[in-house]
C-alpha cells in the first residue's frame, strides 16, 4: 500500500479540490481527510456515513466532591488557573498536566479521558473516505490526524486498496507533520503568489527534513508567469519535479459553486486534462505501474 499526502503550506491553493478529483480517476483508492480542524472533502464527495467512533484526545482533571476538603492546594498549585475560587475545575483551562492529582492530600482528583472529536467511516463517489471533526476549541489535532491516517490504512488493507490519498491541512505545524508521517510522497499544490512561494519553501524544508519526495503542481499558473518560472526553478534546485501547470479554469469555479467535483462538471476542462497527466505521473512514480 502506498500513501500520498496532498499539502500546500497555505490555505486556498486548491489542495482539497485536487485530492478529491484525483481520487475519482484513480483505481483502488482510500481517501483520508486529515484537515481535522476544517474538514471539507465531504462537501465535494457527499459521503454516506457507515459508522463513527468517538475520539478521546485529552485528559482533564475531575474532582470527587465527597472526598474534597476544600483545602485550596490544587487552586494554589495550578499554573493554568483552571480552578476557580469556589474550587470548581474549568475544563476549557485545564491542560491535564496532573499536578493537582499528584498533590491532592485527599486523593479527591483524577484525570479522566475527555471526548474531543468524532471519526467517520464513509462511502463516497471515489470509494471510501475516513474523515473527522474536532470539537470547537479542542486541542491535539495532530493526535486526531494520526488516528484518521491509521484507521484509513487499516480499512484500505481490509478492502485491498493500493493507495491512500491524504488531504492534509495548511501550514507546517503538528497536523501537517502527522499527515506526512510514513508517506511515500507529497503532492505540493502551490500558486504563483508571494505568499504561495513563501509557504512552499517552508514545506520543501519540511520534506527534506523527513526525507519525503515531493512533487509540484502549480495551480492558476497563468495569473503570474514570472512567479511561475521562479517556482519551477526553485523546485528544480530542491529536486522537486513539476507534475503539472494548471491554468485558471472557470470550470473549477462553477463546479465548486455547485458542490461538485470538477471532473463531473466538465471532464474536458483545462483542469481535468491536467489532472489526467497527474494521474499518469502518480501511477508511474508512486504506484510503479
Amino acid at each position: 500500500m502506498k500513501k500520498l499526502a496532498v499539502i500546500s503550506g497555505k490555505g486556498g491553493t486548491g489542495k482539497t479540490t485536487f485530492a478529491a478529483n484525483l481520487a475519482l480517476i484513480t483505481d483502488s483508492v482510500m481517501l483520508a481527510d486529515c484537515d481535522v480542524d476544517a474538514p471539507n472533502l465531504h462537501l465535494l464527495l457527499s459521503p454516506e456515513i457507515i459508522k463513527s467512533q468517538d475520539f478521546y484526545g485529552a485528559r482533564l482533571a475531575v474532582k470527587d466532591a465527597d472526598r474534597c476538603s476544600d483545602c485550596g492546594l490544587c487552586r494554589e498549585l495550578c499554573h493554568f488557573q483552571a480552578i476557580d475560587a469556589a474550587g470548581q475545575i474549568m475544563d476549557y483551562k485545564c491542560e491535564g498536566c496532573g499536578l493537582c492529582v499528584a498533590c491532592c492530600p485527599e486523593r479527591a482528583l483524577k484525570l479522566v479521558e475527555h471526548k474531543t472529536g468524532d471519526i467517520f467511516f464513509s462511502s463516497c463517489r471515489s470509494g471510501s473516505l475516513v474523515h473527522a471533526r474536532l470539537k470547537i476549541g479542542a486541542e491535539n489535532s495532530g493526535k486526531l490526524v494520526s488516528r484518521v491516517k491509521t484507521e484509513a490504512e487499516k480499512w484500505a488493507a481490509e478492502q485491498g486498496q493500493q493507495l491512500v490519498i491524504i488531504d492534509g491541512s495548511p501550514g507546517v505545524g503538528c497536523p501537517v507533520i502527522a499527515s506526512l508521517s510514513g508517506a511515500d510522497g507529497a503532492l505540493l499544490i502551490s500558486e504563483p503568489t508571494l505568499s504561495g512561494i513563501s509557504d512552499l519553501k517552508r514545506i520543501a524544508d519540511l520534506l527534506e527534513h523527513f526525507s519525503i519526495p515531493g512533487y509540484l503542481i502549480i495551480n492558476k499558473h497563468d495569473i503570474n508567469e514570472e512567479l511561475t518560472d521562479y517556482l519551477i526553478d526553485y523546485c528544480q534546485e530542491r529536486n522537486i519535479p513539476l507534475w503539472a501547470k494548471v491554468p485558471f479554469d472557470t470550470a473549477v469555479v462553477r463546479a465548486l459553486e455547485r458542490g461538485e467535483p470538477v471532473l463531473e462538471y466538465s471532464a474536458d476542462s483545462p483542469f481535468s486534462r491536467q489532472l489526467k497527466q497527474v494521474k499518469a505521473m502518480l501511477e508511474e512514480r508512486i504506484l510503479g505501474k
